[in-house]
């Protein structure tokens, strides 16, 4: 294992982001016509620039750019498509803001070219495990890494928490491989990725152990179905307030960053949940 001191995620470029604290927010931008929130609303370079600035205006700390939709059973789209609808949206980011920019492919040659564009951070939703050239170019172009657990195209293990260890320190295995210092590294359980409701629901209970791989982690459970199956609430955009509630959950429970479509509400879910982490610090204190 290839170990660092510190609290920061490294980035490329430079950057870093302090991960002590306060929970951080990770803005969804997605330059898409399908992506099953807001598909069609940031297509064009120009409304999707606007969009991100907007949720760093709102409080985000990062924004997550993706080209692809990753819904279950979204059709996939070419290198080539999926590098114009984001490079272009990353080239102007990284002129107009300073907040970081995310680039969410699992392909090794939009993330090399997203980075040269600007990107900070790979947030890669197959966990350097479907393109091998993936975790060289995280490593060579020192890029920040979001390694996210799925369950798609795989087997899985029969206890949820089991298959996120199996899954991951096989992911692990291979940054070390190639390089990848740990303080690169975050890593996101996968909210709704092939899990069914109660997957989802026992991975919410359980967060806690994963804490035990030693690194920060990111949550991504916004708008999605198993939300709206608690809810009943049918329509994605009618999911924020339950999307809230388990922002509140999973940072109290040691979740570090959240992958969210409505940042201000986050925000504010954040503000709560941090001030009652911050009073059993001090609780702590004085014992």
């Amino acid at each position: 294992m290839i170990t660092a001191s510190g609290n920061l995620w490294q980035a490329a470029h430079g950057r870093s982001v302090k991960l002590d604290g306060r929970g951080l927010i990770m803005a969804i931008v997605n330059a898409t016509p399908d992506s099953f929130s807001d598909g069609g609303r940031f297509v064009t370079v120009e409304q999707a620039v606007r969009y991100a600035l907007n949720c760093v205006e709102d409080g985000a700390h990062i924004v997550d750019i993706g080209g692809e939709s990753t819904r279950p059973g979204a059709a996939s789209v070419s290198d080539t498509e999926e590098q114009d609808r984001v490079l272009p949206v990353i080239e102007r980011l990284s002129r107009e803001t300073d907040a970081l920019i995310s680039v969410d492919t699992y392909r090794s040659s939009t993330a090399r070219l997203a980075v040269e564009a600007g990107a900070h951070i790979v947030n890669d939703v197959f966990g350097l495990q479907k393109d091998a050239a993936m975790a060289d170019v995280v490593a060579t172009s020192g890029a920040g890494l979001c390694i996210m657990h799925t369950g798609r195209e795989r087997e899985k293990l029969e206890d949820v928490i089991a298959d996120q260890f199996a899954f991951l320190n096989h992911s692990l295995v291979i940054a070390d491989a190639a390089g990848i210092m740990r303080d690169h590294i975050v890593l996101d359980p996968g909210f709704g990725f092939a899990k069914d409701v109660g997957e989802n629901v026992a991975l919410m209970s359980r967060f806690d152990e994963l804490l035990a791989f030693g690194l920060p982690i990111l949550a991504g459970t916004s708008r999605k179905r198993f939300i709206g199956a608690l809810t009943g609430r049918e329509a994605a955009a009618d999911r924020d307030v339950g999307t809230a509630a388990t922002t509140t959950l999973l940072r109290l429970a040691g979740a570090v960053i959240f992958r969210v479509h409505n940042v201000s509400m986050t925000k504010d879910a954040l503000a709560v949940a941090d001030a009652v982490l911050e009073d059993k610090k001090r609780q702590e204190a004085r014992a």
